[in-house]
């Protein structure tokens, strides 16, 4: 492509919509019924120029260096030839492997980037961006999607290495260094050939490095000559083609230098004989130039040399060809403007002119034009500059944003004939086109662009103008109208007008707590947006959840704002209300039985009180339920609760009349002292009044003796507290408090007994572990205190002793990873007990800690060495296949029995040559008679243990052998008592933890077998026999609900009997619990309706739809011609404002489906006298429409004239006249020459889909999409 338009994007942001009925003068004849030629209507895209092409203009767009622009945000469009495209797979354009390059590129660099395909199958990128990431992608594009050069250098093999380097780092710099990418065959490739591929440049100083690097490692001849750089070019010649054929006929390799290497030092490699006729005959070319030469300087600008130097220095290979003579320029990046020429004298006449030549050869002129002005001069989708480049297409024309002027480049003649042509279409923009600015505050402006810019795009569209509001980061509040000048100030009165009226508004904000505020919004703002819905014209912002803010903001019309305020008050107040909480203490065991079976109970509570009910998790040691709702619900359900648990046990419930000021001393700090009350008197349940309330009762709740107990305590603590309230602390180790307990509290016991004061440990949950409260009157306190001071002070004292015991007995200490040991250092102050290792013959047993915990640790395993001289061992006979069942899940119960009677059970090894043999089955408990049981050694369980622990632990054992039962349930249950997929039965097992036997279908039989533990046994058959009777009474309450009556109701009530999505009909189903079904499409009798369920609710929903359809018939149906272009006004977005209306006159109102022969007619039905004031409104609501509607169309019809959208032709024929378009009509086109054809528009070889676009889902440069 010879022409580059660097575009910014604010002279594209209005490219599509160009000037819509208006024509440039000088550029588009004003006569409305022209008709374009092909090429002015479908204008090709530039080619690009022949190799070899003797012009002063850059050969390929990459070639040429971009001007520097002030900008800092300018568009460039690059065109890639066929020939030259990496990836040319267009089966799928814009989804291949361009558009993946593409977007990458714009992920590196932060440019903008769009691809189009052109008829030829080149390629156009336009890429806008800042300058330096237009640039990054600009050089990242022409290296990824243009097919580079390569190059190929011939060494020996065992020169590789010397350009590999140490590590890689020779090759790694000489890469950096020539911006190349060079690839060495691997060691075991026989291939000596090193390619290179890069730029043209890069590859020659790339090639000329590696093979600098290969004559220094060759063995053959190597020579340095170092000549004047000036001279190179004489000897490589014109295009290297001196040094190429001087190389083929010595058979010598020569390198020499780039001309932008900084080196003189030519190096010839190869034979001897070779290298010295080389060497000979480039010092022959050195002298006989040496001497023949001379050099003239000349000044030439600065700007000027790059067309000198030509693509690729193209231009100075040609000077140098034609006429001998070498040119050298200063470095571009250098200030100096000096050339000088060297060559013989009579040629260097020749070569100056050739110089100036291509110097003149191109001009640079500036257009000024106002900013603004610049996307109008472009035109629509770059028509109007478009038509310039294409008639002059070596051209350059650069539009910079933000200043107002235009640049050209080129050719002189064609420079000043783009400047006239251009100079032409300003002078015509700046007599039709106005522009105007308007100061808005900036906390305005995104009110004003709408939702997804809805408002300020129908501005935009209504007006035929552009605005631009600037961004919020400018922090600016000018506003720019730009477009024909009625429109301008069309468009600038509607932003005022819209900006006083949210001037008028109020905002309100309303303190909410931010806990709430997840409540208001609701599921996925299903709350929210019925408020929103309530109150359309107010905007209610929450604040971020991270600002912690308690502030909701309301911003509307004053009065709507303050119904809103107060609706959204209300449901807080509400909320509030609801959010009341209490914890209700419920002992553990009765926490299934408030929750009830399958929830029933606890679901029961909870519907009734209107309340939510949180119980802790089965794990979890609280015993707290937690109610919260209304205050009064609350405590409805906590009575409920309260008289379930009441019903259940013993539980006794006693008020103490203890002073308020008392209570805080009483409940001790963190509650440790009523804590331990309730530990004291077997977990009763203490409750205080809440602090503040003034009142002396505090409730005690449990069984009755503990109840008593914990009342005395606490009267007596009272009273303490009264007569001498006094409270010692005392810090002991934490491992010394269960010693200072002792077994069962008895250490403890005594020293309150002895004292009278009590004395308070820590519980797990404090943080203070080490503080141990002593609490009564000041002498008892003291006393105590020097009591356990004593005791840890002798427990501070560490002491060793020993003690001998028999080695047959150590296996029982120290099995089980030392639990015994374990649970003999937590009980008696971490005392070291250390028995001898495995194997070692020794009995002696050593015990290290305080003096007391040692000789207690000594009691207590002489004790326990007692209990294991007196073991006995007894055997079980069990059948092996009960043994699962016994051991219970991951052996709980096992493990039960063993805590607790003391013994050991061991089970023998599964047998399983007879774990597969059917065993009778157990009948009601008893063995079938014709199988008696005989033990084997596989069925024998082991109990040790003191004799008659051991007893009572077989006892236990025996009792977990299963029995199997049989229950009498009628046949046609058994499907309802298994249940969907089987939910039923495995609920009931689970619940009773019982095995459920249900005969197969087939069989017919009215019996279920229940096999389980004797202790289950009679619950899990009441509870299947309640199921049979739950059943029994649903099939009966099925029998009453069958009861069906039908009803004759005119189809055309129908649809008003369902309602709008169903709401009517559904309300009907819901207010009397019945079943409505209406007849199928293909029913013979389309009139009937039947209603099934309880005859007394059939009855009135009878009655219900017999009412509904009497009122019905009373109404009446008229029709309103309404204009149809009112219509979708009337309606309103989704249909809000009909609806709106039809509730408000309680009429219904129907209007034409489109293509209807009568597109006018509206149906309103409704009782008589609401139909008619309904359709008055509608014709005033139409008469209003209408003025809007008439203004638009003139405004449209004046904005886009009859012969540009109707088809109309010079003729003058009129649009109204009803005649056919004639459709989009161009002369001179292709396939009218003899023997051409019109394309074929459904083939998609002549009409190719271009696929989607590269670039994200983002406002284009080219500016918005207009229809």
């Amino acid at each position: 492509m010879s022409s580059v338009a660097v575009l910014t994007p604010e002279s594209f942001a209005e490219h599509r919509s160009g000037l819509k009925g208006q024509e440039m003068t000088g550029c588009v004849p004003e006569d409305e019924a022209y008709i374009p030629t092909y090429l002015e209507a479908f204008p090709p895209l530039p080619e690009k120029g022949a190799p070899g092409e003797k012009t002063g203009e850059p050969v390929s767009v990459w070639g040429g260096k971009i001007r520097p622009i002030k900008a800092s945000v300018i568009t460039q469009v690059f065109h890639v030839p066929l020939e030259e495209r990496r990836y040319k797979d267009n089966s799928q354009f814009g989804e291949g492997e361009e558009a993946k390059v593409c977007l990458d590129i714009m992920q590196r660099t932060g440019a903008h980037i769009e691809l189009s395909l052109a008829k030829d199958q080149g390629l156009s990128i336009m890429v806008t961006g800042k300058l330096d990431s237009v640039m990054k992608a600009r050089k990242e594009i022409v290296a990824r999607l243009q097919t580079q050069a390569s190059a190929t250098v011939a060494i020996p093999k065992e020169h590789h290495r010397f350009v590999i380097g140490k590590n890689g780092e020779k090759l790694q710099e000489l890469e950096l260094k020539t911006a190349t990418k060079i690839a060495i065959p691997r060691p075991d490739d026989p291939s000596a050939n090193i390619r290179i591929t890069g730029t043209k440049e890069g590859i020659e100083k790339a090639r000329h490095e590696i093979l600098l690097i290969s004559a220094e490692q060759d063995k053959r001849a190597v020579e340095r000559l170092s000549l004047e750089k000036a001279f190179h070019p004489f000897i490589a010649g014109a295009h290297n083609r001196l040094v190429q054929e001087l190389s083929q006929e010595t058979g010598a390799r020569i390198s020499i230098p780039p001309p932008s290497l900084p080196k003189d030092e030519i190096v010839i490699t190869g034979e001897k004989e070779a290298v010295a006729l080389a060497l000979s005959r480039i010092r022959a070319i050195y002298d006989d130039k040496k001497r023949k030469t001379t050099t003239i300087s000349v000044e030439v600008k600065k700007s000027q040399h790059k067309y000198i130097i030509g693509p690729k220095g193209n231009t100075l290979q040609e000077i140098l060809e034609t006429t001998g003579v070498s040119v050298e320029m200063p470095p571009l990046d250098s200030g100096s403007e000096t050339i000088i020429l060297r060559g013989e004298p009579d040629k260097l006449g020749p070569a100056l002119t050739q110089v100036y030549a291509k110097a003149k050869s191109v001009m640079v002129v500036e257009v000024t034009a106002p900013a603004w002005l610049h996307r109008f001069i472009i035109g629509k989708k770059g028509q109007n500059i478009g038509r310039i480049t294409q008639q002059l297409p070596r051209v350059h024309i650069e539009f910079t944003d933000g200043e107002e002027r235009i640049s050209l480049e080129g050719p002189t003649a064609e420079v000043e004939q783009a400047q006239a042509q251009i100079q032409e279409i300003i002078k015509d923009l700046l007599v039709r086109m106005d522009y105007t600015e308007v100061i808005i505050d900036q906390r305005f402006h995104r009110h004003l662009i709408g939702k997804n810019g809805a408002n300020i795009n129908r501005i935009k569209e209504q007006y035929k103008v552009s605005v631009r509001i600037p961004q919020d980061s400018e922090r600016s509040g000018l506003v720019r109208i730009e477009g024909d000048p009625k429109g301008v100030q069309l468009a600038r009165r509607e932003l005022i007008e819209m900006v006083q009226r949210m001037e008028n508004e109020r905002t309100k904000d309303l303190i909410v707590e931010q806990k709430l505020h997840r409540t208001i919004i609701g599921q996925k703002g299903e709350k929210i947006k019925e408020v929103r819905d309530k109150f359309p014209e107010v905007i209610i912002n929450f604040p971020d959840p991270s600002q912690k803010s308690d502030i909701v903001q309301l911003r509307g019309p004053k009065n709507e704002v303050e119904k809103c305020g107060k609706f959204l008050q209300k449901i807080i107040a509400d909320l509030i209300e609801s959010s009341f909480s209490l914890s209700v203490p419920i002992f553990k065991q009765f926490h299934k039985n408030i929750i009830g079976k399958g929830g029933a109970n606890i679901k029961k509570i909870r519907e009734e009180t209107n309340t939510k009910i949180d119980l802790p998790t089965e794990n979890s040691n609280s015993e707290m339920i937690v109610i919260t709702g209304k205050k009064s619900n609350c405590e409805a359900a906590r009575e409920r609760i309260l008289a379930i648990q009441r019903e259940l046990a013993n539980i006794k419930e006693a008020e103490v009349a203890i002073p308020a000021r008392l209570h805080n001393s009483l409940i001790g700090s963190k509650g440790c002292l009523v804590r331990s009350v309730m530990e004291d008197c077997g977990g009763v349940h203490i409750h205080f009044p809440s602090e503040g309330s003034g009142s002396d009762k505090v409730t005690i709740r449990g069984p009755v003796g503990e109840v008593e107990k914990a009342k005395k305590q606490l009267l007596q603590l009272a009273e303490e507290k009264q007569v001498n309230n006094f409270t010692a602390e005392l810090q002991a180790k934490p491992e010394y408090h269960k010693f200072l307990i002792g077994r069962g509290g008895a250490n403890i016991r005594r020293v309150r007994d002895k004292t009278g004061a009590r004395i308070i440990f820590p519980s797990p949950d404090d943080t203070e572990q080490e503080l141990i409260t002593i609490v009564g009157k000041e002498e008892a306190v003291r006393q105590a205190q020097k009591e356990l001071e004593c005791l840890v002070k002798n427990l501070d004292d560490v002491v060793e002793d020993s003690m001998v015991v028999d080695a047959r007995h150590h296996r029982h200490f120290v099995c089980r990873r030392g639990q015994v040991l374990r649970e003999l250092a937590e009980e008696y102050g971490g005392v070291a007990v250390s028995f001898p290792r495995t194997g070692a013959n020794s009995q002696r047993v050593t015990l290290k800690g305080a003096k007391d915990c040692v000789e207690a640790a000594t009691k207590r395993i002489q004790e326990i060495i007692e209990d294991l001289e007196s073991q006995v061992s007894v055997e079980v006979a069990i059948p092996q296949r009960y043994h699962r069942a016994i051991m219970g899940p991951k052996g709980c119960r096992i493990q039960l029995i063993t805590r607790e009677h003391e013994v050991q059970i061991k089970f023998p090894e599964r047998d399983d040559s007879v774990a597969g043999q059917e065993a009778p089955p157990q009948e009601n408990g008893e063995v079938s008679p014709e199988a008696e049981f005989v033990a084997r050694k596989c069925d024998i369980i082991t109990i040790a243990g003191r004799a008659e622990k051991c007893e009572l632990a077989k006892a236990a054992l025996l009792a977990l052998v299963p029995i199997t039962e049989d229950v009498e349930v009628s046949y046609e249950l058994h499907r309802y008592i298994i249940g969907q997929k089987g939910s039923g039965i495995r609920k009931m097992m689970e619940e009773y933890e019982v095995n459920i036997w249900v005969p197969q279908p087939e069989k017919q039989l009215d019996v279920i077998k229940v096999t389980g533990l004797v202790a289950n046994m009679e619950r899990a058959k009441q509870g299947l026999l309640d199921r049979v009777k739950e059943l029994q009474a649903e099939q009966a309450d099925r029998a009453l609900r069958s009861f069906k009556v039908t009803v004759s109701v005119d189809p055309k009530f129908h649809p008003k009997i369902i309602g709008r999505k169903g709401a009517v009909i559904s309300q009907i189903r819901k207010d009397h619990d019945v079943s409505i079904q209406f007849p199928d499409k293909g029913d013979e009798q389309q009139d009937l309706i039947v209603i099934s369920g309880y005859e007394r609710n059939v009855e009135e929903a009878s009655k219900a739809i017999q009412q509904l359809v009497a009122e019905w018939q009373e109404m009446v149906s008229r029709e309103a011609r309404l204009d149809p272009r009112t219509h979708a006004r009337i309606i309103g977005a989704r249909g809000k404002a009909i609806r709106k209306l039809m509730e408000e006159f309680k009429v219904d109102i129907r209007f034409p489906q489109p293509g209807s022969d009568e597109p006018d007619k509206v149906a309103v039905t409704g009782l008589p006298e609401a139909v008619d004031n309904a359709i008055d409104h509608l014709l005033n609501l139409e008469e209003e429409y209408m003025l809007s509607v008439t203004e638009t169309e003139t405004l449209a019809a004046y904005m886009k004239p009859p012969s540009r959208y109707g088809g109309g032709g010079g003729a003058g024929v009129d649009d109204s006249s009803g005649g056919p378009a004639k459709g989009f009509v161009v002369r001179d086109a292709p396939w009218n020459d003899p023997g051409n054809k019109a394309p074929d528009m459904s083939s998609a070889e002549d009409f190719p889909t271009f696929g989607t676009g590269v670039a994200p889902k983002q406002a284009s440069a080219w500016g918005p999409k207009k229809f």
